[in-house]
């Protein structure tokens, strides 16, 4: 809907009273000044007044967001060190918390939720949701003979992985997806069959891919978005889409 449509039914101010406060620059739509009336938006938006969220009657309060994590951002909704966490990058009112955890040096998509039990059915192992990580190693060539054992499973010394998709797309490169969420696991299976990780991104959660989302920068989920991680979680087989992307969940391990 229009942005002076949404002010209206937020009630912050009839539609002929929106159009002045937009043009006088009192409004921002995820965090952009914006003084066009006719811009489109929509629930999903994080739209503010002089600097307080205008919300729809009956808008969902559940929210997930999907960032692209930098190397140096620890995935904690605090830090005892001071140092910068993921739940610091995201604009909200909503207290969020991070579906999972990534070592401070991986980068990629995470998600951010004030929805537990969607959390917990994200990373929980039972639920078997995918996770896709680009792998750069130390030293090439990444052989298919070494694809084919991170495909079979691996022998960790907390047991046995079990089998994951590899795909090789550069000489010293390749994508790993698993269902699991041991503690480093990724790096631990890349270890077991000869290679040292040089740089690891996440780059697919579920259904969600990475995609454009530059590093750093964050966005809301649409309602359709979330609908798909449902369906994800409850098993659900689902098509990668990008991510252009109530209490709190417990700590996940880090990969």
């Amino acid at each position: 809907m229009r942005l002076v449509k949404f002010l209206a039914n937020a009630g912050v101010a009839s539609r002929r009273a929106a159009e002045p406060l937009i043009a006088a620059g009192r409004v921002t739509v995820n965090g952009e000044l914006v003084t066009d009336p006719a811009r489109d938006v929509s629930e999903s938006d994080r739209v503010l007044v002089d600097g307080a969220q205008a919300t729809l009657p009956g808008a969902n309060k559940l929210a997930v967001y999907a960032v692209n994590k930098p190397a140096g951002v620890v995935s904690t909704a605090s830090d005892p060190q001071g140092r910068t966490t993921v739940v610091s990058l995201v604009q909200s009112d909503r207290r969020l918390y991070p579906v999972g955890r990534l070592d401070i040096d991986t980068t990629g998509l995470m998600l951010l939720t004030n929805d537990g039990a969607l959390a917990h059915r994200l990373t929980h192992p039972s639920f078997e949701v995918r996770k896709t990580y680009r792998v750069v190693v130390r030293r090439g060539p990444v052989t298919g003979v070494q694809l084919a054992k991170l495909r079979e499973g691996v022998e960790l010394e907390d047991g046995r992985t079990a089998p994951a998709e590899a795909r090789r797309v550069a000489h010293d490169t390749f994508e790993l997806t698993i269902r699991e969420g041991r503690n480093r696991q990724v790096k631990r299976m890349c270890e077991a069959v000869g290679h040292r990780v040089k740089r690891l991104e996440r780059i697919a959660f579920g259904p969600l891919t990475l995609g454009d989302l530059p590093s750093g920068r964050t966005r809301r989920l649409s309602a359709a978005e979330i609908a798909e991680l449902n369906r994800a979680a409850a098993g659900s087989s689902t098509r990668p889409r990008p991510a252009k992307s109530r209490s709190a969940p417990a700590p996940r391990p880090r990969r």
